[in-house]
């Protein structure tokens, strides 16, 4: 009699355990899809543009100052202010471009 019960409670633990499985993989598919690749586009795309940056460029930094490129070097970039004003910051600082 024992053993009928264990292998009746078994056949069914076995289609809840597929129905938890499908879930998780479900929820991971969720999170990836809509947080974890648009994160990495973003990433994808700064970098692109902090590549593509160029002496001329209207740009933005991350605390808000907006800038003409003066000059562009491996790792930093020059910053022409008003009236000459020239600030030199680290190429990752900038948030993004303006066109005009």
């Amino acid at each position: 009699m024992k053993y009928s019960l264990l292998a009746q409670a078994a056949a069914g633990g076995n289609q809840a355990m597929i129905y938890q499985v499908v879930m998780w993989v479900g929820i991971i598919g969720v999170f990836y899809f809509f947080m974890i690749r648009p994160q990495q586009k973003k990433q994808k795309d700064l970098k692109n543009l902090l590549n593509n940056l160029k002496k001329g460029d209207q740009v933005v930094t991350i605390g808000g100052i907006h800038a003409r490129i003066y000059t562009v070097d491996e790792a930093t970039i020059t910053l022409e202010l008003d009236k000459g004003v020239k600030l030199t910051v680290d190429k990752s600082a900038v948030a993004r471009t303006i066109s005009e």
